[in-house]
C-alpha cells in the first residue's frame, strides 16, 4: 500500500502542477475550482497519512510554513539594479538614439512591456527545485522571502521540466490585484484593522511579513520579466527567453512585444496605453529593452541602472468618489457598454462625472453596484476607470446592476459574443448604431468629412435624411439648410466635403464602414492586396485568410460582410452613388523617392489640403510621419494656428514649411530639395 500511496502522491502532484500551468501560464483551466481544491484536499489527506513521502515542493506548500525569527540579508550573484526612467516621449527618444549611436546606426530589435507597479523580487531554481527568493534590497544585497514566495500560487515549487536549467535565475514583479485588494480591505474592518491605500503597499507589507501565513491568506501574484544569474539556458534572447520559462511553469510579463526598430516600439506603447484599461493590476509605465542579450552586454552598465532598458512611466492620479449611475450605450457595432456616472471629482486638474465600465463581466469581475464608493484613476493624464470598489464601504446589500436584456435604443432583444464578452444589439437598423456608425463614418481616419460633427449627424438621423451611408452622398443644399443652426456657407460646405469624400480610396472604405475586426490597417493591406471590390468579391474565404495577418476570424467577419445582408447593399448603394473603390496596389504606391529618409510632421489649420492627404503625399513621395516635434523631425508643414510645433521647430533649427511651399515642393519644377 505504501508503495501505491507513494504513487498516488506523485501522480496528484503532476497533475496539480499541470493545473496550475494551465490556470495561471495558458489562461486555459480544464477543471473548475471546486474540483482543483478536490484534488488538493485528496493530496493533503495522502501527505498526512504518509509523512514519510512529505515533500517542500507539494502544492499543498502553499498556506505557509512556521515563521521565520528574521528576514536575512544575502548577496544577489549578479547586482539587481533599478530601470532608468522618463516621463517625457522626447527624452524617451534620446535614449533610443544614444543606442543607435552605440551601434553605429545599425537598429536593433526593442522588447516593449508593461511595468507592473509591485515589489521586486528574484526568484532562483536550482535543479528545476524552488531554492531562494530575495527582493532587490540596494541591488547588491536583498532581503531572503522565500519562506512568502513559496505562498504565492502562479510561482511553481518545481519547474515543468525533466531537464531542467542547473540554475535559473528570474526577476519579476510581486503584485496583487485590485479584486483582491478589495477583499483584503473588508477583512481589514472586520479585524478592525488599517486599511491598505493602494495595491503596491499592500504587496510591500505582505511580501516582507515574518509569518507565512499572512502573506499567504493575502493572494500575491508574480509576473517575471528578465534574468538573473543562470546556468543551463537555451536562450539568446529575450522573447525566446519568456517562451522557456513559460514552458517551465512560470508566469511571464503579458502584453510583450518585439518590434525591430526603437521608433515601432516607441509607436507601440500608445496602444499598451489603451490596453491598460481592462486590467485588474497596477501598471505604472511601459519598459522598452534589447531583445539579444549579446547587445546588451556590449552596452553595459552603470552604477545604478543598464543602459539597456528604459522605463517610459506615467503620473498616476486617484480620487475616491461614488457611483450614483450605470447607464448603457450602444456602439457603431451594437456592441452595449456599461458607463459609471459618477459624483463630479477632480482628477489630474479635470473634473471627471464619467468612466466606461466596458462590459457585463467587467462589472461582475469588480462586483460594482450602483451606491459604491468606488476608486477612480487617471494614469498618465488618459482615460479615467475605475479601479475597484471599497467594499468596506458599502453599508447595505446593494442590489447586483441588471445588465441590459434589450437595446435601450429599439428593443431588440441582446445577444453575446460566441467566446467574448461584449454583449449586442443585433439590429443593424438601429438608430444608435447608425448615428455611431455615421459619426465614425466621418472621422479622419475613415472618410475624412470635416463638418460632419456629431450634433449634424444627430439632427439627420432624426430627420431621417439619412438611414443609410449612400444617403450622405444624396444629401442636397437645402435639405442640409433646413435643419437647425445650419447657415448657408456651413451647409455648402459640409455638401462639397461630402461629394469629395467620394476619392478616398477604398481603403478608407472599408475601415469607415465599421465591419467587424477590420480595423485602419487590416483595411489598408486588404485594399493594396486586391486593389479593387470587385477582386474583393471574387475572393474565396480561404484566399482571405492566407493573407499576411488577416487570418481566419478577420476574413470571415470580411466575407460575410461582403456577400451577405446588409453589406453588400451598403457596398453596392455607395458604388451607386459614385464612391470609389479602388486602391492602388502598394508597389505603385510611392512616385518618387523625393522625401526618402525624411520626417515630416504636419499641424495647424490648413485651406487645400487635410492633414490625412498631406500625411498621404509625404508617403506617396518617400517620406515618413511623426505626430510630434523632436530632433529627428526634418520638415514641419504649418498651416494657421501653428502653436507650441511651430515653435519647438523653430527652436531646434526644423525646417518649416507653409502650405504653398509643400504645394511647390511636390511639383516637377521643385527647387527645395
Amino acid at each position: 500500500m505504501s508503495k501505491k500511496a507513494q504513487q498516488q502522491i506523485a501522480k496528484l502532484r503532476d497533475e496539480l502542477l499541470r493545473h496550475n500551468k494551465l490556470y495561471y501560464i495558458d489562461a486555459q483551466p480544464e477543471i473548475t475550482d471546486l474540483a482543483y481544491d478536490q484534488l488538493l484536499q485528496e493530496l493533503h489527506r495522502l501527505e498526512q497519512l504518509y509523512p514519510e513521502y512529505d515533500s517542500a515542493e507539494s502544492p499543498t506548500k502553499r498556506v505557509g510554513e512556521q515563521p521565520v525569527a528574521d528576514l536575512v540579508t544575502v548577496d544577489h550573484r549578479l547586482p539587481m539594479l533599478s530601470i532608468d526612467n522618463t516621463y517625457n516621449l522626447d527624452e524617451l527618444r534620446k535614449f533610443g538614439q544614444r543606442t543607435l549611436d552605440a551601434f553605429d546606426g545599425r537598429e536593433s530589435e526593442w522588447v516593449v512591456e508593461l511595468k507592473i507597479d509591485g515589489v521586486a523580487a528574484s526568484v532562483i531554481y536550482e535543479n528545476g527545485v524552488l531554492a531562494r527568493a530575495v527582493t532587490r534590497g540596494n541591488g547588491v544585497q536583498g532581503d531572503d522571502i522565500t519562506h512568502n514566495i513559496r505562498t504565492i500560487a502562479d510561482v511553481p515549487l518545481r519547474l515543468l521540466s525533466d531537464e531542467p536549467p542547473a540554475v535559473l535565475e528570474v526577476r519579476g514583479e510581486v503584485y496583487m490585484t485590485n479584486h483582491d485588494l478589495a477583499l483584503i480591505n473588508q477583512r481589514q474592518v472586520r479585524r478592525e484593522a488599517p486599511l491598505f491605500k493602494n495595491t503596491r503597499n499592500a504587496t510591500a507589507g505582505s511580501i516582507r511579513q515574518l509569518d507565512p501565513r499572512i502573506c499567504a491568506e493575502r493572494k500575491l501574484r508574480m509576473f517575471c520579466h528578465g534574468i538573473g544569474y543562470c546556468e543551463g539556458i537555451q536562450s539568446t534572447a529575450h522573447m525566446p527567453f519568456l517562451d522557456e520559462i513559460r514552458s517551465y511553469g512560470l508566469p511571464a510579463s503579458p502584453f510583450v512585444d518585439s518590434f525591430s526598430t526603437f521608433d515601432e516600439a516607441v509607436a507601440h506603447c500608445e496602444f499598451l496605453t489603451q490596453e491598460i484599461q481592462d486590467i485588474d493590476f497596477e501598471v505604472d509605465g511601459i519598459v522598452l529593452k534589447l531583445n539579444q542579450f549579446n547587445q546588451r552586454e556590449a552596452l553595459g552598465n552603470t552604477a545604478k541602472s543598464p543602459r539597456w532598458i528604459v522605463a517610459y512611466k506615467w503620473e498616476r492620479y486617484e480620487a475616491i468618489t461614488r457611483l450614483n449611475d450605470i447607464t448603457v450605450q450602444v456602439g457603431k457595432t451594437g456592441a452595449i457598454t456599461p458607463v459609471a456616472e459618477l459624483e463630479p471629482v477632480e482628477l489630474a486638474g479635470t473634473t471627471v462625472s464619467r468612466s466606461s465600465l466596458h462590459n457585463a463581466e467587467e462589472i461582475k469581475r469588480k462586483d460594482i453596484r450602483i451606491g459604491d464608493v468606488v476608486v477612480v484613476e487617471k494614469a498618465g493624464k488618459i482615460i479615467p476607470r475605475v479601479v475597484r470598489v471599497e467594499k468596506h464601504e458599502r453599508k447595505s446589500d446593494l442590489p447586483e446592476f441588471p445588465f441590459p436584456t434589450h437595446c435601450p435604443e429599439c428593443n431588440s432583444s441582446v445577444v453575446k459574443d460566441d467566446g467574448g464578452v461584449y454583449i449586442r444589439c443585433p439590429n443593424y437598423q438601429c438608430p444608435a448604431q447608425l448615428r455611431e456608425r455615421l459619426r465614425f463614418f466621418a472621422t479622419r481616419n475613415a472618410m475624412d468629412i470635416e463638418g460632419l460633427g456629431d450634433k449634424l449627424v444627430e439632427q439627420l438621423v432624426e430627420a431621417q435624411l439619412v438611414t443609410e451611408y449612400a444617403d450622405l452622398y444624396r444629401l442636397k443644399l437645402e435639405d442640409v439648410l433646413a435643419l437647425e443652426r445650419m447657415g448657408h456657407k456651413s451647409s455648402e460646405n459640409v455638401v462639397r466635403n461630402i461629394q469629395s469624400s467620394k476619392q478616398r480610396g477604398l481603403s478608407k472604405v472599408l475601415n469607415a464602414l465599421s465591419i467587424r475586426h477590420v480595423g485602419a490597417q487590416v483595411a489598408s493591406t486588404i485594399a493594396q492586396h486586391f486593389g479593387t471590390l470587385s477582386e474583393i468579391r471574387k475572393a474565396t474565404l480561404e484566399q482571405l485568410s492566407e493573407i499576411n495577418e488577416i487570418g481566419e476570424v478577420i476574413a470571415a467577419s470580411l466575407h460575410r460582410f461582403v456577400h451577405q445582408s446588409p453589406g453588400k447593399e451598403i457596398l453596392a448603394a455607395l458604388e451607386e452613388a459614385g464612391v470609389e473603390m479602388i486602391e492602388e496596389a502598394a508597389e505603385n504606391q510611392q512616385v518618387s523617392d523625393l522625401f526618402a529618409g525624411k520626417t515630416f510632421v504636419v499641424t495647424g489649420t490648413l485651406t487645400n489640403y487635410t492633414r490625412n492627404q498631406i500625411h498621404d503625399l509625404i508617403v506617396m513621395h518617400g517620406g515618413k510621419t511623426g505626430s510630434s516635434v523632436s530632433g529627428k523631425t526634418d520638415c514641419l508643414v504649418a498651416g494657421e494656428n501653428a502653436g507650441s510645433k511651430l515653435a519647438k521647430a523653430e527652436k531646434l533649427g526644423v525646417q518649416v514649411l507653409s502650405e504653398a511651399d509643400f504645394e511647390s515642393l511636390i511639383s516637377p519644377n521643385n527647387l527645395l530639395f
